[in-house]
C-alpha cells in the first residue's frame, strides 16, 4: 500500500479486501494477495491482485446514480467500447454484487506508467482522447448514455448541479458570475447549432492518465463514457479546474500550451468536426465542474448511506475515502469556488477566444 491511511479506511480496505477475496475464491485467482492501492478517487477502490496483471476496480458508489449491477454493466460497457481504441485498459471480467462485495467489482488490465505531466505528454493526452473520438458509434449504444440531444442533456446536468449553488454558500460575486454563465449556456442551447456526437470519457482530467514507458498515453477511468461531444474531453483534459485537480499532474497551463494542445487534437486522422464548438463547451465543462464542487461541498457533509447489496446509488458522503483525500478534494473545491479563481477562468475563456480558431 502506498501512503499512510487514516485507522478507518485501514479498516474499510481490510473489509473490501476480504470480501473480494471471498468472491475471487471460486475463480482462477483464488488465494491471490490483494494490495490496496493509494485511496486517490471518490469514486472506486482498487486493489492488485497479486501478480495477475489485473486490479480489481470496487465502486465505492455509483456517480451516475445508477444500482449496483447497472453501474457494473455500464462500466464493463465503457471499458469494452474504448478499448477499440487502443489507448485504455483492457477489461478482463466482473464479479456482480454479492455478500462482502455489495457493490461488485471489476476486473481490468494494470497500467504500469507514470503520472502524465504536463505540458510535455500533452500531445499524448490529445492522441489518446482522439482514439475514443474517432470510434465509429455502433448501431446500438446502449447502456451508455447517447442522448438525442447532447447540449441540452449537458444543459439539464449543468443545472442540476447549479441548484446547489445557493446551499453551498459561495460569496456572492462568485455566484453571480457562475449563474451568469449558466444562462448564458442555456441561450447557446436553445440556439439550433449542435455538435457532432462521438464516445468521450467525460472525465478526462489529467490524473486519470498514465504514461507508458514509450510516451503513450492510457485513460484509466472510464466511469461516466456516453456520447457527446468531443470538445468537453478536449476542456476537460485542460481546463484550470482539471490541471490543477490531482496533486501527482498539478499544472497551470498557459494559452500557448492550451492552444497547441487543441491542435494536436486536430491533427488526429478521423475525428469529428468541433473547432467552433471548442470554447463554448469549454466553458460548458468548467460549469460543469464548478457546479459539481458546490453539489460536493453540500453533500459531503451528509453520513454514508447504510445501503443493501446490489443497491448501489450515488453517495459523495466523506465518510466513503480516506481523510487525507478528503482534505484535498475540499481544499480544491473551496479554490475553484472563490471569486478570484472564478474571474481568472473566466479571463482566460475571453483570452483563448482571441486565440484559438473557429
Amino acid at each position: 500500500m502506498t501512503g499512510r491511511l487514516d485507522d478507518t479506511t485501514t479498516t474499510r480496505l481490510a473489509t473490501v479486501c476480504a470480501g473480494l477475496g471471498a468472491a475471487l475464491s471460486a475463480t482462477s485467482f483464488a488465494g491471490a494477495a490483494l494490495e490496496p492501492l493509494r485511496d486517490k478517487g471518490l469514486a472506486h477502490d482498487h486493489i492488485r491482485i497479486g501478480a495477475t496483471g489485473l486490479l480489481a476496480r470496487i465502486p465505492k458508489q455509483s456517480q451516475m446514480d445508477l444500482p449496483a449491477a447497472e453501474n457494473l454493466a455500464y462500466q464493463e460497457a465503457c471499458f469494452r467500447r474504448a478499448g477499440a481504441g487502443g489507448h485504455t485498459p483492457a477489461m478482463h471480467s466482473v464479479l456482480p454484487p454479492q455478500p462482502g462485495l455489495p457493490q461488485g467489482a471489476l476486473l481490468v488490465e494494470e497500467i504500469h506508467g507514470r503520472p502524465a505531466r504536463l505540458p510535455q505528454d500533452l500531445p499524448a493526452i490529445a492522441r489518446a482522447l482522439a482514439s475514443l473520438h474517432a470510434l465509429p458509434a455502433p448501431a446500438a449504444t446502449a447502456p451508455l448514455l447517447a442522448p438525442a440531444d447532447p447540449l441540452a442533456a449537458m444543459r439539464d446536468e449543468v443545472a442540476a448541479q447549479g441548484a446547489y449553488l445557493a446551499e453551498a454558500r459561495l460569496a456572492p460575486a462568485a455566484r453571480a458570475l457562475v449563474e451568469g454563465e449558466l444562462a448564458a449556456f442555456a441561450a447557446l442551447c436553445a440556439a439550433p447549432a449542435r455538435p457532432a456526437a462521438c464516445l468521450i470519457s467525460f472525465d478526462a482530467h489529467p490524473g486519470n492518465f498514465l504514461i507508458r514507458p514509450n510516451g503513450e498515453a492510457v485513460l484509466v477511468d472510464l466511469e461516466k463514457g456516453r456520447y457527446g461531444a468531443a470538445s468537453l474531453d478536449l476542456a476537460h483534459a485542460t481546463n484550470y479546474t482539471s490541471t490543477t485537480w490531482d496533486l501527482d499532474s498539478h499544472a497551470i497551463l498557459t494559452v500557448e500550451q492550451i492552444a497547441a494542445f487543441y491542435a494536436a487534437w486536430e491533427d488526429v486522422p478521423g475525428i469529428p468536426p468541433a473547432a467552433s464548438w471548442h470554447l463554448p463547451l469549454r466553458r460548458a465543462m468548467w460549469l460543469w465542474a464548478v457546479t459539481w464542487c458546490a453539489k460536493w461541498r453540500v453533500l459531503s457533509a451528509a453520513p454514508r448511506r447504510a445501503g443493501q447489496a446490489g443497491e448501489g446509488g450515488e453517495d459523495w458522503s466523506a465518510e466513503a475515502s480516506d481523510a487525507a483525500l478528503i482534505d484535498h478534494v475540499r481544499e480544491r473545491v473551496d479554490h475553484y469556488l472563490t471569486p478570484g479563481i472564478v474571474t481568472r477562468c473566466l479571463d482566460e475563456f475571453a483570452t483563448l477566444e482571441r486565440r484559438l480558431p473557429g
